[in-house]
């Protein structure tokens, strides 16, 4: 393949091109543009269509590019043009993410001071992404969040018991099962005395 500079005012989009670019998503892209350089070229046609890159064409535009890098796709038909026109754009969106190797590259590139915005991700959307992936590997973070074994032997606890806790009050009902009878109440929660009452 070979890849040449085109002037950007020789360049016609493709009038029937069905995918739409925001404004904000053009300066995302122009943004990338200029942190990254203009690492995809245009794929035209002979008559200088473009095929693919229209969203690439106007953020060159914003940027005031003359020219931008251009791959001629010669031996397509009108047919095929079309086609892979929507195939370019609809291919790309069946594509998924590896959720966790997602987050470990996101976390590295705000290690690294990276503006993850340049990545296309918003910054609301990588906290997300970084939280599911804390959450779907969390450990016990401490004894607070290990939960106790019931304590061989008989229950401590019977049905219709109601503890006091200061101004709370805890009644064990039908509907809790044996394990949570087993346990001293409420969980190994030791720091403010229980007393049960009959």
């Amino acid at each position: 393949m070979k890849i040449e500079l085109t002037a950007v005012r020789e360049l016609r989009p493709y009038l029937n091109n069905a995918r739409t670019h925001s404004r904000k998503q053009i300066r995302q892209i122009a943004r990338s543009i200029e942190k990254f350089g203009f690492c995809n070229p245009v794929l035209i046609d002979d008559a200088k269509q473009i095929i693919a890159g229209h969203g690439r064409v106007e953020a060159a535009q914003l940027l005031g590019l003359d020219a931008v890098p251009t791959c001629r796709l010669s031996h397509l038909s009108d047919a095929e043009k079309r086609a892979y026109i929507l195939a370019d754009n609809k291919l790309a969106e069946k594509a998924g993410w590896d959720q966790e190797l997602l987050a470990i590259e996101l976390q590295g590139l705000i290690e690294l001071d990276v503006d993850i915005e340049l990545t296309g991700f918003e910054m609301a959307e990588v906290d997300l992404i970084l939280e599911d992936a804390r959450e779907a590997s969390a450990a016990p973070n401490g004894p607070e969040d290990k939960v106790p074994e019931p304590a061989p032997g008989p229950a401590v606890t019977q049905t219709g018991d109601l503890w006091v806790l200061a101004k709370h009050l805890s009644k064990l009902g039908p509907g809790l099962s044996p394990d949570i009878q087993n346990r001293r109440p409420p969980f190994e929660c030791l720091q403010t005395p229980w007393r049960r009452t009959r």
